[in-house]
């Protein structure tokens, strides 16, 4: 009887673990985690308690939780803050393309005879007179 086990196609998706089934990213970001929040955790509360020290802790906390797991179409979370930060403040708004009016173009030009021919006629005028 023979066992079969799937295994993907695709092998790029898969992260190698390093320790305690966790890649290396996370184990450094947990690392800072815990680098920033006990100590904040241990500063804090004797001042504002207990419960709030941990609050403030687990909230100082959060933003490495979030840079070692968060991930979208195999970017990490600082790479796409990076995208946003970059579509939205370093470069320009402006549109690379920028299409001629070619009726517009005809309207100006139209307009310029009318201007011309005005002239002209007044010109006539003026010549007739004199």
């Amino acid at each position: 009887m023979a066992i079969s086990v799937a295994v993907p196609k695709d092998l790029s998706g898969i992260k190698t673990k390093v320790a305690l089934n966790l890649t290396k990213r996370q184990i450094i970001c947990f690392s800072g985690a815990a680098l920033f929040g006990v100590p904040v955790y241990l500063f804090t509360k004797g001042i504002i308690g207990t419960q709030a020290a941990a609050i403030v802790m687990v909230a100082v906390m959060l933003p490495f939780f979030f840079l070692a797991m968060y991930e979208k179409d195999g970017f990490p979370a600082e790479k796409i803050l990076y995208f946003m930060v970059r579509q939205k403040f370093l470069t320009p708004g402006i549109r690379p393309y920028k299409s001629e009016n070619l009726y517009k173009t005809l309207e100006e030009r139209e307009q310029l005879e009318k201007e011309v021919r005005s002239l002209e006629q007044k010109a006539k005028g003026k010549q007739k007179r004199a």
